[in-house]
């Protein structure tokens, strides 16, 4: 009887489980005020720490010249963040608070309180966590500065006398400043180029070499800043100093070092004492040199010694000429090569008429077309320019003529709304030639894109543009003249360009003209509110990029109602679109990168029309509403890289673009990429991938990204969670490398990846060209010889490392291998290294250094630990080598 009413507790291990459960749910709705209170208590440290920690940044960056170490930045970016999502949740807190009853145990929305009460849990949890990782030894380090870089160079005709003459003056220690003049195009920039190659080249006396392009409409702060960077000074404050501050800091800098600075093409005297450069002395033993239009110039610029650079010898002038239009080309006809004599003649020995129009005749056959070239020059070419105004542009103009047709001769003169000497984004000049109209690749959409870069090869060919590296090009000032000359005067009516770029205007320029302007370039101007409403019914381009823009009128764009582009890009203090950009109904190209925009308006829906559109580098906390970005089927080409928009969901919208053919993205979590990578067009028109964070995974099979097939760059980013980066198997790896995967790829960045040991699936990567790895603490091997062995025969068939440029390695302090072989490296020209103890020996082959030169550059005590093969080998590397302070 007396067990009547015992209970028994069952051995059940599943109803075991599941009283475990029911108890540990319990437990959040329980514990949901004590966790509460303790999220709150653990914000307000972490924001004390956050405080402390930029605290210190700040007096390394501004009183020590320092740069913040990678990883401080991470933790305060994800300090920021956590404390931002804290203080959503505590906002909440009372609300769901008061559904608790009996103490706390029991819920009257029990629902509500248990997934509230998890997400305090999971957030006490990161915040307690992040707190740990906040101490830092130290939050800033000296800056690896390349303090002299060797410039791209190409064989010269005709200069060797005045190069000889130049570097025997500047090696007369008497001699401090000297002034290189002449006419634009005579090669006064090429003569600089090989100075500043020559002071490269070691043994040197000298701690630094700086190269600054001055330009006609001078800029002190641009000059400043452009110096700065090369000195290692330009820190995340930099911009926030005011012109005397800046050379204050310079000055401090270069007083303690005996430099070279080379100023490229001034118009008009420079006060070096502003800039914060000391003049150079025969007691200090530094240098400048200048190149100037103008021997007025030399004179404000107190040369101790001016040198003309003139024109060639006819010669030398007819030597250069044959060489560029090529042999195989005089030899078609007898008659050719007297015709083609007559016109090197026509040039009068100016070094870049005789290039740009020997390249237009290299595919000249007949005898007739070079009759009718030689009868155009002489008609054009009546002065011998004493003073290079516009008698040398018809002579230029005949380069522009032979251009094959318009289109081509459209996208030229597009490129001299330009600044001067700036350097152009080939993929973004695309996509400003796809929004004017200009390409239309043939009725196929996804051409248009390989027509542009045809047009720029051909442009390249004929010396009209030059290249500064594979994504790079620039216009040279003179060509940049003659197109200015075309478009404003020689042609004006056809044409309607408006050009007052790096003018330092403050506002918007008046002009009668606005209502028949077609194409208009204000950028790098200091520009700060535009409060007027133009009356532009034809406008179809507007450069406003890189001004200090901070508010732009609702009606500004009222009466544009025909721009075709937009470019709004790196203009921080933006935080706002006008509404009134929905009237741009005829808009094709809308570029808004490294904008302070906070929100996108959903009233972009209105701009049916837009093809490419640009976002990257946006402020992290800017935010797209719903539904926008689907609602523009007409993009080409969308590019998010370093923009938050990409958050998982989003992806159906991104679907439905059927045009897109050139995509960029930052995708922060493992299932948003898999979400991403279930959609095959997606992935074959990704030309650039950010895989940011990604705290939900350990692991990453890079095989899953082999479906990219334009993918060129790819950027790991404080991965902190991610383990491996592992190639699936035997059998995928040996199938993915038969079928060329990653073969588009050329730029890989690893960055803050901390646990991650080796990224040995580099080895896919066949067509790589450059290769950073920073900060990853447990990085030892980059490729590794245990998973080599695995795929034995796949390494067998691949060329690895065939193409790499440059490669760069920062902070791996485990590091101690690249690769178990020596490799030939045929196209490497420079490796840097820096913070990496532990690395003592380069796979590079003894004979590497004879015949080709690779910059090497890191630490004295590093290089003099590195272990060679013979004691020979490192003598033949040392002229390469540069020292980082």
């Amino acid at each position: 009887m007396g067990n009547i009413f015992s209970i028994t507790a069952s051995s059940d291990p599943v109803i075991t489980r599941c009283l475990d459960c029911i108890a540990g749910q319990a437990e959040f709705v329980c514990k949901l005020e004590e966790n509460l209170e303790a999220l709150e208590i653990a914000r307000a440290e972490l924001m004390d720490l956050r405080n402390d920690v930029i605290r210190r940044v700040k007096i390394a960056e501004e009183q020590q010249q320092l740069k913040r170490l990678d990883q401080v930045q991470g933790w305060l970016s994800r300090a920021e963040n956590l404390i931002n999502g804290a203080d959503l949740l505590i906002v909440q807190g009372p609300k769901e608070v008061k559904r608790l009853c009996l103490g706390g145990c029991c819920s009257l929305s029990p629902k509500s309180n248990l997934k509230f009460g998890k997400q305090i849990a999971k957030m006490l949890r990161y915040v307690v966590d992040h707190k740990g990782k906040g101490v830092f030894n130290k939050v800033a380090d000296e800056v690896p500065t390349r303090l002299m870089t060797e410039r791209p160079s190409e064989h010269t005709v005709g200069l060797e006398s005045i190069f000889n003459k130049a570097w025997s003056i500047l090696e007369d220690e008497q001699v401090a400043t000297v002034g290189l003049y002449g006419m634009g195009g005579i090669g006064k920039t090429t003569l600089l180029n090989k100075l500043n190659n020559k002071y490269c080249e070691s043994p040197n006396r000298f701690d630094v070499v700086i190269w600054v392009v001055v330009s006609k409409g001078f800029s002190m702060g641009k000059v400043q800043d452009d110096i700065a960077k090369k000195l290692g000074i330009a820190h995340r404050t930099w911009q926030d100093k005011t012109s005397e501050e800046k050379s204050l800091a310079i000055f401090r800098v270069l007083k303690e070092k005996k430099f070279v600075i080379l100023l490229d093409d001034i118009w008009k005297r420079v006060d070096l004492s502003k800039v914060g450069i000391p003049l150079p002395t025969q007691q200090n033993g530094s240098k400048l040199v200048f190149t100037t239009r103008s021997i007025k110039v030399c004179g404000q610029m107190e040369a101790l010694r001016k040198i003309e650079v003139q024109c060639l010898p006819e010669g030398t002038a007819w030597k250069l000429f044959q060489e560029k239009v090529g042999e195989k080309t005089l030899d078609t006809n007898p008659s050719i090569r007297k015709l083609a004599r007559k016109l090197a003649n026509e040039c009068k020995g100016l070094p870049l008429a005789l290039v740009t129009i020997a390249r237009a005749m290299a595919c000249k056959k007949t005898v007739e077309e070079w009759k009718y070239a030689v009868e155009v020059l002489r008609r054009s070419s009546t002065s011998v320019f004493p003073d290079m105004g516009e008698e040398v542009y018809p002579l230029l103009k005949f380069s522009y003529d032979s251009l094959p047709n318009d289109m081509i001769r459209t996208c030229l003169l597009y490129c001299c709304l330009f600044s001067e000497d700036y350097w152009i984004n080939k993929d973004k000049l695309i996509d400003l030639w796809i929004g004017d109209g200009f390409l239309d690749g043939h009725g196929n959409r996804s051409l248009g894109r390989d027509q542009g870069h045809h047009i720029i090869g051909f442009l390249l060919h004929a010396c009209l543009l030059e290249e500064i590296n594979e994504s790079r090009i620039k216009m040279h000032d003179v060509i940049r003249d003659m197109c200015l000359w075309i478009a404003c005067k020689c042609e004006e009516e056809k044409w309607r360009f408006f050009v007052q770029a790096g003018y330092q205007l403050t506002k918007l320029p008046k002009t009668r003209n606005w209502g028949s302007i077609r194409r208009m370039s204000l950028m790098e101007n200091r520009i700060q509110n535009l409060e007027e409403m133009p009356n532009s019914p034809h406008l179809q381009t507007l450069f406003l990029n890189d001004n200090k823009l901070k508010v732009i009128n609702n009606y500004f764009f009222q009466f544009m109602s025909g721009l075709r582009v937009l470019d709004l890009s790196g203009n921080s203090g933006i935080k706002e679109l006008p509404l009134g950009i929905s009237r741009l109904v005829s808009l094709q190209c809308l570029d808004l990168s490294e904008t302070g925009i906070t929100q996108l308006p959903i009233e972009l829906r209105a701009l049916k029309k837009l093809k490419c559109l640009n976002l990257e580098c946006f402020n992290p906390r800017m935010r797209i509403p719903r539904h926008l970005i689907s609602a523009l089927l007409k993009l080409q080409a969308l590019r998010m890289l370093g923009c938050s928009y990409y958050l998982g969901q989003q992806a159906e919208e991104l679907k439905l673009l059927n045009n897109l053919n050139a995509l960029s993205v930052t995708i922060t979590s493992a299932i948003d990429l898999d979400r991403f990578l279930s959609s095959g067009r997606l992935c074959s028109c990704t030309v650039k991938l950010e895989l940011h964070l990604f705290e939900d995974s350990k692991v990453l099979n890079i095989l899953s990204l082999g479906k990219m097939k334009c993918l060129n760059s790819l950027y790991l980013d404080e991965c902190q969670s991610m383990e491996e980066v592992k190639m699936e198997s035997h059998i995928q790896t040996s199938v993915i490398a038969t079928h060329h995967c990653f073969q588009s790829l050329c730029d890989v960045s690893i960055n803050g990846c901390s646990k991650l040991k080796e990224i040995t699936w580099l080895i896919l990567a066949r067509n790589l060209r450059h290769l950073d790895v920073m900060y990853c603490d447990n990085m030892k091997e980059i490729i590794s010889e245990t998973k080599l062995r695995q795929i034995g025969e796949v390494v067998e068939t691949l060329s690895l490392f065939a193409k790499l440029e440059s490669l760069y390695f920062h902070h791996l302090p485990q590091l101690k291998s690249i690769y178990r072989d020596k490799l030939p490296f045929s196209c490497l020209k420079s490796i840097g290294v820096y913070e990496c103890p532990k690395l003592n020996k380069l796979p590079l082959r003894p004979n590497k250094a004879k015949g080709s030169k690779i910059n090497t550059r890191g630490k004295e005590e590093w290089w003099k630990q590195l272990q060679w093969e013979d004691e020979c080998t490192p003598y033949d590397f040392l002229p390469f080598f540069k020292h980082l302070h």
